[in-house]
């Protein structure tokens, strides 16, 4: 709609000033013509500028997200580790600490390779996820420490308020827990889409 009527714009606004300005001289009529006409140019292009990256920008924050297919494969090679006993410093089947099990998965499956802590992981350039918008493949990242906001722990979200992780030797290495659950909701820090940065544009079909 914009681009349609831009050309009559410094037309019209031209037609009108010359109507407004007829007891004028010819020659400073001409002058302020031209002047009006350039003004009115630029004012139209500067807001076509603006209507295109409000355009994008709308179009990029609707746009519906699509689940990749790496997620399924990241996800369903976690699940079949479930039982894998805890074990520090570990980044193999033999055992995984946190860290050590989401680099595995995301090396394996996604040929990604993220960095060793959770400190260096949470600071990957990845798009920051609200709580209530989390998708299956997502990190997550937790203050378990008891130092309130200084990441400690991290897991992979699954979808319905779940994600798996290598919790602890104690409570029996990789397993899935309830992200609604009080000691998670409350040690929650936030999410981060890692996959976004996948070397792959492949996606599910709807």
């Amino acid at each position: 709609m914009l681009n349609r009527f831009a050309p009559l714009v410094p037309l019209a606004l031209v037609t009108l000033l010359f109507g407004c300005a007829v007891h004028s001289p010819v020659s400073q009529q001409n002058d302020q013509q031209i002047k009006n006409s350039a003004t009115a140019q630029s004012s139209v292009i500067y807001q076509e500028e603006l209507a295109t990256e409000k355009e994008l920008a709308d179009f990029a924050s609707s746009k519906p997200y699509q689940l990749p297919v790496l997620a399924d494969s990241i996800l369903e090679r976690g699940l079949s580790l479930v039982g894998t006993r805890y074990r520090m410093g570990g980044t193999s089947e033999a055992g995984f600490d946190c860290s050590g099990f989401i680099g595995y998965l995301f090396r394996e499956e996604a040929g990604m390779n993220l960095p060793r802590s959770t400190r260096e992981m949470i600071n990957v350039n990845a798009p920051l996820v609200s709580r209530n918008n989390l998708k299956p493949g997502d990190l997550l990242f937790f203050a378990t420490n008891g130092r309130r906001g200084r990441v400690s722990h991290a897991g992979i979200y699954l979808g319905d308020d779940q994600f798996i992780h290598s919790s602890s030797r104690r409570s029996g290495g990789v397993r899935v827990d309830n992200l609604g659950d009080s000691y998670w909701s409350k040690t929650f820090i936030e999410a981060k889409r890692a996959l976004a940065m996948a070397p792959t544009t492949v996606t599910a079909s709807k």
